[in-house]
Formats: C-alpha cells, sequence, structure tokens
C-alpha cells in the first residue's frame, strides 16, 4: 500500500525508532521495536511496532505476514521477560486496535502486549 513508508516524520511512534523522543527499550531488531507503554494498564504493558511506517491493520497486506508473525511469536518470551507469569496461571494479553472505531490513538500499527498480577481491568 501507499501508505506504508520507511518512515513519517509527523509520525509519534516513528520519532521514538529514530531515537528523537525517549523510550524505556524492551527489544529491538531490523524489523521490530518494542518498548514500555507510556500509560501503562497492567504490571507489564509494552507495545511492539514495526520500525517502518505502517499506519494500521486495516494496511496490512500478504506483505506483511512475516512481519506480523515474526511480532506475535515474540510476544510470549519478551512478555515472559517482562515479568507476566507463565501459562497457564499466568499469562498476558494481546491487543491491536484500528482506526477511529477501533479506538486507535497512534496511526502507527502497534501491538499491546499487558500481564501481570490482576486486578486490571481496563480495556
Amino acid at each position: 500500500m501507499n501508505d506504508i513508508v520507511d518512515s513519517d516524520p509527523n509520525c509519534l511512534f516513528c520519532n521514538i525508532v529514530a531515537g528523537k523522543i525517549p523510550s524505556k527499550v524492551v527489544y529491538q531488531d531490523d524489523e521490530i521495536f518494542v518498548f514500555d507503554d507510556i500509560h501503562p494498564w497492567a504490571p507489564v504493558h509494552f507495545l511492539m511496532i514495526p520500525k517502518r511506517h505502517i499506519p494500521s491493520m486495516a494496511h496490512v497486506g500478504s506483505e506483511q505476514a512475516a512481519l506480523l508473525g515474526h511480532m506475535l511469536a515474540l510476544a510470549p518470551q519478551l512478555a515472559l521477560q517482562q515479568g507476566c507469569n507463565p501459562y497457564p496461571q499466568g499469562g498476558f494479553r494481546i491487543l491491536c486496535n484500528t482506526g477511529d472505531e477501533g479506538r486507535q490513538e497512534v496511526r502507527h500499527l502497534h501491538i499491546h502486549v499487558m500481564g501481570g498480577a490482576r486486578p486490571w481491568l481496563k480495556g
């Protein structure tokens, strides 16, 4: 899609990836950047984003299947490293808001990973 670009200078998350806005980095590689949510809903709450500017899940096509698979396959490992308790008694939640009706606030594809001891009932 034409909306997928290497970076958008007006995008909050692109500026975090570029190091122009500080963040607490959880993980990064050539394709993805993972950092703690600035307003956590749970004891463990981090965001997984592609380094390329993809506006939303609605912009994802088959070309991004490997990228999304990489992100989702990495989520359990990072959740445990960040303090989530192991499955099945523990666990975590994965959430991806898309568009206005999906409550997406930043127009850059991001996956929330949330977990830790309850009660954290927001969302």
